[in-house]
């Protein structure tokens, strides 16, 4: 794995990669250690909303629902022009989740200095992901989230995947970026596919560049 990961470092450079799944696909697992490995910096489009949401006293994703866009760009996007993450790649979690939020947030990066390499969509089942948060609900393993407590609130955020991020994904693929992994595996078994499938697309990029 160290070979793989070296090439995907070098292949990378300080450009970003983007991770997508259903809720409990191990968007932020996988992005942790992905960017722990590569010398990157992780950025949470969650993490950073219930942060923000926090600090300005209001509630926009209690019920489950995404944040609209404009909100996602005032919020978010900032985050790409920090200063200390000028030198490093980015891994993104589900950043840009809702259909045209994706060029405005490849245009961001690039701007930059993170242009867009990949987009890695870890793929799971809806049924698996109502058992694992059946599961990670009973072991209590994910804090108190209201949108892990609530069945119907976790059910509104698979809908909203499925309505409004597929397409993003869609968008994705036809730009050549997406690659997909499969997240029915234990962690450390995904992790290791998601090395794998970024090795293998950064070497046919980079094949593909050197043709051109």
């Amino acid at each position: 794995m160290e070979e793989q990961l070296a090439s995907i470092k070098k292949w990378l450079g300080t450009g970003c990669i983007n991770i997508f799944g259903l809720p409990m696909s191990g968007k932020d697992t996988v992005g942790v250690q992905l960017a722990e490995k590569l010398g990157g910096r992780f950025l949470s489009s969650g993490i950073i909303i219930r942060a923000m949401e926090q600090a300005s006293k209001q509630d926009m994703t209690g019920g489950g629902q995404l944040i609209p866009s404009n909100v996602f760009y005032e919020w978010v996007l900032p985050y790409f022009e920090k200063p200390e993450l000028l030198h490093f790649p980015l891994i993104l979690s589900s950043i840009g989740r809702w259909q045209g939020e994706e060029d405005q947030v490849m245009s961001v990066a690039g701007a930059s200095g993170h242009p867009m390499k990949a987009v890695i969509m870890l793929q799971l089942s809806e049924p698996d992901a109502i058992a694992r948060w059946e599961a990670a609900k009973l072991l209590n393993d994910r804090g108190l989230r209201a949108d892990d407590a609530d069945p119907a609130t976790f059910q509104t955020r698979i809908n909203e995947y499925r309505e409004k991020t597929l397409p993003v994904l869609r968008h994705y693929q036809e730009l050549g970026l997406l690659v997909p992994v499969k997240a029915d595996s234990p962690r450390e078994q995904v992790f290791s596919d998601t090395v794998q499938a970024l090795a293998n697309f950064a070497s046919r990029a980079g094949n593909l560049a050197t043709e051109l």
